[in-house]
């Protein structure tokens, strides 16, 4: 992968997502299926000419049965992400403390972007800086997103949006909010700039809940 002129490295999710369902012996239809979007979608992001929403992806996670640091955390140049389970009763090695400003791995959605903050492959946490462009949302408004574990937002410009429940709340540069990620939530930014944040969501893989995700 080229470096962007930002110096990040763009993540090739469609190749990762690609792999992770062959490994689990699902196929492209069945698993539009469980993410309720069309074969042809599934298809496209695959081949890397389509991105999903926040939501979709996150669908697709948890249909894998894996995370976004599985599919990415690893991911080296030219090759594909090795899915490897780290022992539940283990912390895994840290051998890469630094993640420099260049070289961060960089996932582009729809109107959305994700940029990874830590070097490694962590499996406790999904560590990363986020930018929402105007106009742009996590999820449809009739298609709020669940799923394990819990997220702490700290926005660094911008306003964002955050449904949490029934409740909306209008973040702005420095505020921030932590929430269940079982509460069915949608992120958006209806503004006119962009709103960049830093976000965590810490336990998703190990939360046993049932996410209620069909």
């Amino acid at each position: 992968m080229t470096p962007t002129a930002a110096g990040t490295r763009p993540v090739e999710l469609g190749r990762s997502i690609r792999a992770a369902r062959e490994k689990r012996g699902l196929s492209l239809r069945e698993l539009a299926r469980r993410v309720n979007v069309s074969p042809s979608f599934v298809s496209q992001i695959e081949l890397g000419k389509a991105n999903p929403s926040v939501g979709t992806l996150y669908s697709i996670l948890s249909e894998l049965g894996t995370t976004l640091d599985d599919l990415i955390g690893a991911q080296s140049v030219g090759s594909p992400p090795e899915l490897v389970d780290a022992p539940s009763d283990t912390w895994a090695p840290v051998a890469e403390p630094v993640q420099p400003a260049v070289g961060r791995k960089r996932l582009e959605m729809s109107g959305v972007v994700w940029e990874q903050l830590t070097h490694d492959r962590d499996p406790y946490v999904d560590f990363l800086h986020v930018e929402y462009a105007p106009g742009s949302s996590s999820c449809a408004p009739d298609q709020l997103m669940r799923h394990g574990g819990r997220e702490y937002g700290y926005l660094l410009s911008g306003w964002l949006d955050i449904q949490v429940g029934f409740e909306t709340y209008s973040l702005g540069s420095g505020d921030s909010i932590h929430f269940d990620s079982m509460t069915p939530h949608r992120l958006s930014n209806p503004y006119e700039e962009p709103c960049t944040a830093v976000w965590f969501v810490l336990a998703r893989r190990d939360d046993d809940r049932p996410s209620g995700l069909e």
